[in-house]
């Protein structure tokens, strides 16, 4: 068989899969894995996780004069000029995180601050796994085209993004 031959029926093959499937049917991946949690298609874009509700309807106060967020040991917090998370925030926003307290706080979808070598970064949690050293998440920023490189671990995460006040 020559090579013209293969391609070709790998082509008829491959078409073949994809037109038996509705596009509701398709796989979704979180980078890594399929998602278990409401990803689907909708008006042609896939559905990205989102960050976790951190911050209840009841939680927030709106006064003629002052909004009050009812949130223990919150932490107003400002951005640098990277633009790897643009357009969600850059460095005119103002940024609420808090601690998180355990590896539950963190979740697919949402924005962290974590520490790499002497920097703190802050980029979306794209993965969460467990390798022969523990749990790590991966990251990436909105506005990059590829992961950060590196696992992090629970121990350098620092914050979690709940709000951005623009």
């Amino acid at each position: 068989m020559k090579i013209a031959d293969i391609l070709s029926l790998m082509i008829v093959f491959v078409a073949g899969i994809l037109t038996s499937f509705t596009v509701s049917q398709l796989p979704v991946f979180s980078d890594e894995k399929p998602l278990a949690f409401g990803s689907f298609f909708s008006e042609g874009t896939l559905e990205r996780p989102s960050p976790y509700d951190w911050v209840k309807e009841e939680q927030i106060h709106i006064y003629d004069d002052k909004v009050v967020i009812d949130l223990e040991d919150a932490q107003l917090t400002e951005f640098a000029n990277t633009n790897s998370m643009d357009p969600l925030i850059d460095e005119n926003s103002n940024g609420i995180e808090i601690i998180p307290e355990s590896i539950a706080d963190i979740h697919i979808g949402d924005v962290v601050s974590y520490k790499s070598g002497e920097d703190i970064i802050i980029h979306r949690v794209v993965f969460i796994g467990a390798d022969e050293q523990g749990w790590y998440a991966l990251m990436k920023g909105d506005n990059n085209n590829v992961k950060d490189p590196e696992k992090v671990r629970f121990e350098q995460i620092e914050r979690i993004l709940v709000g951005v006040i623009y």
